[in-house]
């Protein structure tokens, strides 16, 4: 008997929730600032939103932040009766409902509320992106430090201008100093953008003066926008342009004046063609013979005395000209920002030019030393068999690819990567160094002295280890994985960047030129290797083996060779066709240094990689292009000095 009363007591809480529900949420703080826009919130127009969502962000309440975050989740509701505005979630066919103000639940006492009583808010994509751009200010002084970095990347990805006191208000409070670097940095950019202040503005624009940053020039290239403009007088907060300079010739000067109708349309040959034919009547035009019309002159007298005839325009003479363009002001007006931004913002432009042309020919000085370490890498073992040999050896790019194929193999058997750099490193030299003695044995021994028979030879090893080479890897590229420790580059600024795996190069370059040059100067080899180049009579008579001292001499710069690949093949594909990217470049680079000179060889690299690197930047679009000019200029300077930069002097030199 109980039961129908129980009912009729939960139906009777259930009507008056709507009641309890105003007595603990009307009073709230954010309730109020909530019912002060109640309208433009339940009518959820982005035309029309702005002013709701920012009274929120703004209000100073700590609740602010949760009722725009439940807003843009789609779970804030609104009572139809009361206007009063929850948060609600859907259970059990109806609303559990939640205080705005302290996130507590309404009404749990009598269960679910009517879900046909409330109103959900459901803003669109538009005006949850304004939402979330209000809510960039809360997270600004989150605990996390990692959302307080996000809401500057959200920043920096779409300012507005209620961002900057938000930036203000969150700078002394950064405990973290990278994270107060940016905020103060951006502050500053969003300065410039949206400070109604203009000694503000100024001084912001002034702190980045050399500021080689990308966001930089964003911001400030839209305040030197401008317009060139003509009047009888030049108005306030505009700048004056001499006319016949680069910024305005006489032509675009007149188009101007004719554009703001101060000046009648020039009559262009085309035009005078067309209306002479359109007034032909029978042979003549304007009583002139047609026949007679064959120049241009001709043309332009008969079209005259139609226009005195008032059946065309009047030709403009070149007087009238420049009386008109005389008679006007010529001038800039910046549309961008007031005069003395944009005039500030133009100084500081053009010091950042400045500087990134600086940088710019750094970064190519950069790229140039890569360049060269990597040719001289190539080319230091081809220093040893050409230079100090005399063999013309056409295979030693195929030394380089069987390195890098060496490294290839060993990366199969050691999943470590930097373990396996360093054992691929003295193999690939094992590997080049045999394969080096056993082309010199079989070979080379039988061709010295006979330059073009070496030539022939040792390009058809060449093509047979390519073969060979296709045969056994396949013609698709194989990869030679760089450790974790040599990804990415070193990024100096925007401009200036250097890979990891160059820099290694670079510092694997000058560790082989120190031990060639401990190997030829402080070792029995290398002074047994300096007397056979010298005089090979004389060092047979000494008691050394110059047939011996041959076959190591070519087996080490073989093996040299073979480490040179193992580098170059962690950032160039490893195929059976790359030697053949660098053996002419390597011989260019030993030639043009000086036959038989180690340091010739350094400063032959040098100015082969700095000349590509140049006439690429001159000529970006066309790489091959850019080959060609430098093979050319090397034959020029080799026409004036053929025994490269550094020439050996003695014996050596007259061999």
């Amino acid at each position: 008997m109980m039961l129908p009363f129980k009912r009729a007591v939960l139906a009777l809480l259930i009507l008056a929730a709507p009641t309890l529900l105003q007595a603990q949420s009307a009073e709230a703080p954010v309730q109020q600032v909530l019912q002060t826009h109640a309208d433009v919130i339940v009518k959820s127009s982005r035309k029309t939103i702005g002013p709701a969502i920012d009274a929120l962000a703004t209000s100073g309440l700590p609740e602010a932040q949760v009722v725009l975050e439940r807003w843009q989740a789609k779970d804030m509701w609104v009572n139809k009766e009361t206007g009063l505005f929850v948060f609600a979630e859907k259970a059990d066919g109806g609303l559990q409902l939640f205080d705005v103000s302290d996130g507590s639940e309404i009404g749990s006492e009598i269960g679910i509320a009517d879900r046909k009583q409330f109103k959900q808010l459901k803003p669109n994509s538009g005006i949850r992106g304004m939402i979330a751009s209000a809510l960039v200010q809360f997270r600004l002084n989150d605990p996390n430090p990692e959302n307080r970095a996000d809401a500057l990347t959200a920043i920096e990805r779409d300012a507005e201008a209620s961002h900057l006191a938000a930036l203000r208000g969150a700078i002394d409070t950064e405990d973290d100093a990278d994270l107060k670097v940016r905020k103060e940095r951006l502050e500053r950019l969003l300065t410039i953008r949206f400070d109604e202040d203009e000694a503000a503005r100024l001084a912001a624009i002034e702190s980045f003066a050399g500021d080689l940053g990308v966001d930089v020039r964003a911001t400030l290239n839209p305040l030197v926008a401008s317009e060139i403009q003509t009047a009888q007088q030049i108005p306030d907060g505009a700048v004056s342009i001499k006319v016949g300079s680069d910024d305005l010739t006489r032509d675009q000067a007149y188009n101007l004046l004719v554009d703001a109708g101060f000046a009648p349309a020039l009559v262009d040959s085309a035009s005078v063609k067309e209306t002479l034919i359109a007034n032909i009547s029978g042979d003549t035009v304007a009583g002139v013979q047609v026949a007679s019309l064959n120049e241009d002159a001709a043309r332009a007298a008969a079209y005259q005395l139609l226009a005195e005839q008032g059946l065309a325009d009047p030709l403009v003479t070149q007087n009238e000209i420049d009386k008109a363009i005389e008679s006007h002001s010529f001038f800039r007006v910046y549309v961008g920002a007031p005069l003395p931004v944009a005039l500030a913002a133009q100084a500081t432009l053009q010091d950042i030019e400045t500087q990134v042309a600086l940088n710019q020919t750094a970064d190519l000085v950069l790229d140039a030393l890569s360049l060269a370490s990597i040719y001289f890498l190539a080319a230091i073992g081809l220093a040893i068999t050409f230079g100090v040999m005399g063999v013309i050896n056409m295979a030693h790019g195929e030394f380089i690819m069987m390195g890098a194929y060496t490294g290839y193999v060993v990366q199969l058997f050691i999943p470590d990567l930097t373990l396996s750099i360093l054992v691929a490193i003295p193999c690939a030299f094992m590997v080049t160094f045999g394969a080096g003695v056993l082309m010199e044995r079989l070979v080379i021994r039988w061709l010295y002295h006979r330059p073009l028979e070496t030539l022939l030879a040792t390009f058809g090893v060449s093509i047979a280890l390519q073969q060979l080479a296709k045969n056994i890897f396949g013609t698709q590229a194989r990869p030679l994985t760089a450790p974790a420790w040599l990804d990415g580059s070193m990024v100096i600024n925007d401009i200036v960047s250097i890979s990891y795996i160059r820099i290694a190069i670079f510092i694997l370059a000058l560790l082989f030129l120190a031990l060639f040059l401990i190997v030829m100067n402080r070792t029995r080899l290398g002074l047994e290797v300096r007397a056979v180049t010298q005089n090979p009579r004389m060092a047979a008579s000494m008691g050394i083996n110059p047939d011996r001292i041959n076959m190591l001499t070519f087996g080490f710069g073989s093996g040299i060779a073979g480490i040179a690949g193992v580098a170059i093949g962690l950032y160039a594909k490893v195929t059976s066709e790359m030697g053949s990217d660098y053996i002419v470049q390597s011989f260019m680079t030993v030639v043009v240094g000086g036959v038989g000179n180690i340091w010739g060889t350094l400063l032959g690299a040098t100015m082969v990689g700095t000349l590509q690197k140049g006439i690429e930047w001159l000529n970006p679009s066309n790489t091959l292009a850019a080959q060609t000019y430098m093979i050319l200029f090397i034959i020029l300077f080799i026409q004036f000095r053929p025994r490269g930069i550094i020439a050996l002097k003695g014996r050596a030199a007259e061999a």
